[in-house]
């Protein structure tokens, strides 16, 4: 009796034991006799939701043809980056991919991954470096965008036009492109001999709410008849909004985004932001993971996918059953 009974506590122990080593829930990853390797992926930031959703979609759609994802942020900071990059070649990972924090200063880092014979493929931010080999570029038009940016700008002021500032983040290609084709609108729209919309600063937000609102605090002390603020992202715009308020002068100015997060839809909605151009992350996330696939089967693939952007405003948020 007391052997049964010492016997029968033993295997209680072993079973909770057991399960208190458990993990709340399996791992992410394909079993070692299924797996087909690993992608490393290293992005601008995860603090944007933007990019978070990217490395998410990455992850959850190589999981479905058994890769694993090492999902890391490269906190805008390029040495901190070109360091996890280092970490994937050592790793020997199956492909790479980032979005740069500088896309000159990565440039030493990529040649050593191409030497080592790890694809690089880039997402959101290219590299258009001489001296590197990138498989694909999987982006957001972005020119196409800042140039819906700036048609609702032209919308939004009407036949008044205005003075406008740009809040920009100068050191990341994607949104010198938005910029630019924002910057190409504008121009022929003043040659076309309508009311001029003017861009009087253009200001750095660092992609950022902090400094986005630091920046909009600056530009309103500085021109006091401001009628418009472009800003390249969400973060940014909504830190631009803030500022706004302080100012007291909702009423005066609009402002134009770009993204589509949910916080910025949301700002749309309640008529914080007038517009923004959107992209679609969980699109870009599935197109990279398509791209290595086909790059491992040995196909071409073309220099870069673009995917385009979509004009959101009030009216359609109005209608999307995700906001409040």
């Amino acid at each position: 009796m007391k052997t049964h009974l010492l016997s029968h506590t033993l295997c209680l122990a072993a079973v909770l034991l057991t399960s208190c080593n458990k993990p709340a829930q399996p791992e992410a990853k394909p079993s070692a006799a299924q797996t087909q390797g690993t992608i490393g992926v290293s992005l601008l930031t995860l603090d944007n939701p933007f990019f978070k959703t990217i490395g998410d979609t990455i992850a959850s759609e190589g999981l479905k043809h058994n890769y694993t994802t090492v999902l890391v942020s490269g906190d805008k900071d390029v040495a901190k980056q070109s360091n996890q990059i280092k970490d994937f070649i050592v790793k020997k990972v199956s492909a790479i991919v980032l979005s740069p924090c500088d896309s000159k200063s990565i440039v030493p880092v990529i040649q050593e991954a191409n030497a080592a014979g790890i694809p690089v493929f880039t997402v959101d931010v290219p590299c258009n470096e001489p001296g590197v080999k990138i498989a694909t570029q999987i982006a957001t038009d972005n020119l196409g965008g800042g140039k819906e940016a700036a048609y609702a700008m032209i919308e939004a002021l009407g036949e008044a036009g205005g003075k406008i500032a740009v809040l920009h983040f100068k050191q990341v290609e994607s949104c010198q492109l938005r910029v630019r084709g924002f910057t190409e609108v504008i121009n022929a729209h003043n040659n076309s001999g309508k009311p001029r919309i003017d861009v009087v600063a253009e200001l750095e937000s660092g992609g950022a709410k902090d400094a986005g609102f630091k920046a909009a605090e600056d530009v309103l002390q500085s021109h006091a008849d401001l009628r418009g603020i472009f800003a390249i992202n969400d973060p940014a715009a909504l830190g631009a909004r803030a500022a706004i308020e302080k100012a007291g002068k909702t009423q005066q100015l609009v402002i134009v985004g770009f993204d589509g997060q949910p916080e910025g839809k949301q700002a749309i909605k309640d008529g914080k932001i007038y517009a923004d151009p959107i992209q679609f992350p969980d699109k870009m996330g599935v197109q990279i993971v398509d791209a290595i696939l086909r790059h491992s089967k040995g196909e071409s693939l073309p220099p870069q996918f673009l995917i385009p952007t979509s004009l959101y405003r009030k009216v359609d948020a109005e209608k999307d059953p995700s906001l409040k």
